[in-house]
């Protein structure tokens, strides 16, 4: 007889069928017989008769199916788990992880709660709780929260009305390097065979800065030497020619920026250009670190320059093509943190 797929049998069904095997089996026929007799595995009647062993016919009736209608973990503790995993992270809560995984989740349960739970489980309980995967933002341990929040809420404000009053431009000024050896992305290949990509072997780098707006305006400028005040002078020069109007540059505090012969140029230029400094460690209060990170992935990390001046050349030409699309730059002020920008 063919066996069949109990799974598609009815519960009724499917209780009815165990316990005539069962019952078959203690009349005094093999289990082999039973299971060739009623069409299912022998592997099944096995465990039915182990179960009707230690908990009789009633150990063979259908329970509830499915997942459970209420939650093991009650509201009040679901709470207070959503406020230790968005409120820190596992390290501080001394948990062996620097990320909230489903395994650190686990453990979070199992200590603080006394649940244990599979790690299929806690990632239902993450959706359930309106949590999600996400690369996280590294901010620096120096970095002064409140200073972040007179920059957010006071300066920066003060800064955006001034322009507006005196018709300046705001420009988000950056500085990075390139190297040859960037590489981001993914290449399809054979599993378990990493692909090996063909590049030279000699490594050379350019540096570049940029400047953008919220308008979609993009300045840079690429260079080969390290980036210092003659360098950053440079650049001020070509960007007030460039842009025709008074600019208020808002940089990091970078050496560079503060030098003293830039601050004497700008002091003879304040009717063209003036500059204000975000606080210290805060990148991602930044727009341009997000046309950092275009540039490196899509004019860098997926290709392979042979050269130094191939490189340049390709960084040039995208950042040229960029300059054409200024919708790619109004979408840099989209980002959640730094949206305050846009």
């Amino acid at each position: 007889m063919t066996k069949r797929d109990a799974r598609f049998l009815t519960s009724e069904a499917q209780e009815a069928l165990r316990i005539r095997v069962v019952e078959a089996v203690r009349g005094g026929i093999s289990q082999t017989q039973a299971a060739r007799i009623f069409g299912v595995s022998r592997v099944s009647v096995n465990g039915w008769m182990k179960r009707s062993s230690r908990g009789g016919i009633k150990a063979l009736r259908t329970g509830a199916r499915g997942r459970p209608k209420s939650p093991a973990l009650p509201g009040r503790d679901a709470a207070r788990a959503v406020r230790k995993i968005t409120g820190a992270c596992p390290d501080q809560l001394r948990l062996p992880f620097a990320l909230w995984t489903r395994e650190a989740v686990v453990q979070l349960l199992a200590r603080d709660f006394d649940l244990s739970v599979s790690v299929w489980t806690a990632g239902r309980y993450l959706r359930s709780w309106g949590l999600t995967p996400q690369k996280p933002v590294r901010h620096a341990y120096e970095r002064d929260p409140v200073a972040v929040a007179a920059w957010l809420n006071d300066e920066y404000p003060a800064i955006a009305r001034r322009a507006m009053a005196e018709r300046a431009e705001i420009h988000w000024g950056d500085e990075m390097g390139l190297r040859s050896d960037y590489q981001a992305g993914r290449s399809w290949g054979l599993r378990g065979k990493t692909p090996v990509i063909p590049g030279t072997g000699q490594r050379f780098r350019c540096n570049m800065i940029s400047t953008i707006t919220n308008r979609g305006r993009l300045a840079f400028m690429l260079f080969t030497e390290n980036f210092d005040a003659p360098v950053f002078l440079r650049f001020l020069r070509r960007l007030v020619r460039l842009v025709g109007r008074k600019i208020f540059l808002i940089v990091d505090g970078h050496s560079a920026h503060k030098a003293a012969p830039v601050r004497r140029w700008l002091t003879a230029h304040k009717s063209e250009i003036e500059i204000f400094f975000l606080p210290t460690y805060s990148p991602d209060l930044n727009p341009d670190e997000l046309l950092n990170n275009h540039v490196k992935t899509n004019a860098l990390g997926r290709r392979r320059p042979a050269t130094r001046h191939q490189m340049i050349g390709g960084v040039r030409s995208f950042l040229r093509s960029t300059q054409r699309r200024p919708n790619v730059i109004q979408n840099f002020f989209r980002h959640e943190l730094v949206r305050y920008a846009a």
